[in-house]
């Protein structure tokens, strides 16, 4: 066992007895944690807080749950570790357990997940000089400040430009299979600009076939940067990323992903499908700790928000300023020094359903894989269900908050009627472009796009 880990004996193996012992009713129902002692991996962001909050407010102290946080460098070398054991679980990419789980870009792992861990949270960042010369194009409000959101016909003319004097237009992208590289491939599209296709069939995993905006992977923390330095004119990532930039003046966030795709999952929490036959009782005992996590960051309209961004800029999680967390983290959002906006539900942790995995969420991502080539060839409706219903795991989360009503620490009018929900949100017609989109007709959403392979197309 690595030396860093703590394990349960002596005086913890007490400690835990008698905190099993003193579980209420519906989490005794559980049974005690298989294996108590746990590394969780994250990545330095804002919305890997249910995480800190869990262990900070000790509901996984509660759960019998002993818990190290380890923040990991990229999305990449995260996965790869819970993977091989390395991690019991992690925050992760709402896109990522699918994509590992079908081989999208070679990179194949046996991943699901049953928590949901926040909507929205991200925006789209530009340089100061793409921002000035994008501004003429923006609509303006009676005041005289931008009307938001800002759609990628705004970039069109500044990408043309420098295509016609020779030079590519770069931004940047947290990781190929995350929910920031389809968000602003749709953006992109949605304003007329080809974002480049995958080629997996001739060996490209690039992503740049025929782009007007070639996209390149760059850990989050280093977005600003590497912006900054000039390698990127734009990014797509995480708080307090973007507001990073507005804090030093280098960038403009033009859009957030709420107002792309309104109450989009983000991130989710990972483990491998062995680790959760191994472990069913401390996976459940995890997503208890993590639901009551959550359900504490959305209190009373966002009242633990202020402690909660006092939390997170401990070095040991996200280690930005206080004042740039809280720029998303409190209810608003800053797009240019001054421009402040309420934007309540920039970051969701519980309301709206929130922790729920749905499967149109997971079938929403394999459209966007199949749309710009990471799928290279068409499969059938049918296909999409089955892997929604491999990765994505409804009953297990169910099982958690039913305990949690069970023992009185939630209401059952904090979650969905588990009765009557099918792992399905209604159809959803409030995209940016308008596009209405239904998880249970994948292919016809696929075909319904200009931009993007559609039918028997391949890349």
């Amino acid at each position: 066992m690595n030396g860093n880990r703590r394990t349960v004996s002596g005086i913890g193996a007490l400690l835990l007895a008698g905190l099993v012992s003193a579980l209420p009713a519906g989490a005794e129902e559980i049974g005690p944690a298989e294996k108590p002692d746990l590394k969780l991996g994250f990545i330095k962001l804002t919305d890997m807080a249910p995480l800190a909050i869990a262990k900070e407010k000790h509901f996984f102290f509660d759960e019998g749950l002993f818990v190290d946080l380890e923040a990991q460098s990229n999305w990449r070398v995260l996965q790869n570790r819970v993977a091989r054991g390395a991690l019991d679980g992690a925050h992760m990419l709402a896109g990522q357990p699918i994509g590992a789980s079908i081989g999208v870009g070679g990179n194949s792992s046996d991943i699901v997940t049953a928590f949901s861990m926040d909507l929205n949270g991200n925006a789209i960042t530009v340089s100061n000089d793409v921002w000035e010369a994008m501004r003429p194009h923006v609509p303006k409000r009676e005041d005289g400040k931008p009307a938001h959101p800002i759609s990628a016909e705004a970039l069109a003319p500044v990408v043309e430009s420098s295509l016609d004097e020779g030079e590519s237009f770069d931004m940047g992208m947290v990781y190929p299979l995350s929910t920031h590289n389809y968000e602003i491939r749709y953006w992109l599209a949605a304003g007329g600009l080809h974002p480049g296709f995958y080629e997996p069939l001739e060996g490209d995993n690039s992503g740049r076939s025929g782009a007007d905006v070639r996209l390149s992977v760059t850990p989050p923390p280093q977005m600003p940067s590497t912006m900054e330095a000039g390698t990127i004119q734009g990014y797509c990532v995480g708080e307090p990323w973007n507001q990073q930039a507005v804090a030093k003046g280098i960038g403009v966030p033009v859009v957030t992903n709420h107002d792309i795709w309104p109450h989009n999952p983000e991130k989710v929490f990972g483990v491998t499908r062995e680790w959760a036959e191994e472990n069913p009782n401390t996976h459940l005992r995890v997503l208890r700790a993590l639901i009551r996590a959550a359900h504490w960051l959305d209190a009373n309209g966002n009242a633990n928000r202020e402690e909660a961004v006092e939390i997170l800029s401990d070095s040991r999680y996200v280690g930005a300023d206080e004042e740039v967390i809280a720029n998303s983290m409190t209810g608003t959002f800053e797009y240019e020094p001054g421009d402040v906006r309420e934007e309540p539900d920039f970051n969701v942790f519980f309301r709206h359903n929130a922790n729920y995995p749905y499967y149109s969420d997971a079938i929403w991502f394999m459209t966007q894989m199949r749309r710009w080539g990471q799928i290279s060839e068409r499969k059938p409706d049918d296909w999409y269900m089955k892997k929604a219903r491999e990765v994505y795991k409804p009953a297990i989360y169910e099982k958690a908050a039913r305990s949690l009503v069970a023992d009185g620490t939630l209401e059952a009018s904090d979650f969905p009627d588990f009765d009557d929900i099918d792992g399905f949100k209604p159809v959803q017609d409030d995209f940016i472009d308008g596009r209405a989109y239904n998880g249970r007709e994948p292919n016809a959403y696929i075909n319904s796009f200009d931009i993007g392979l559609s039918g028997d197309e391949t890349p």
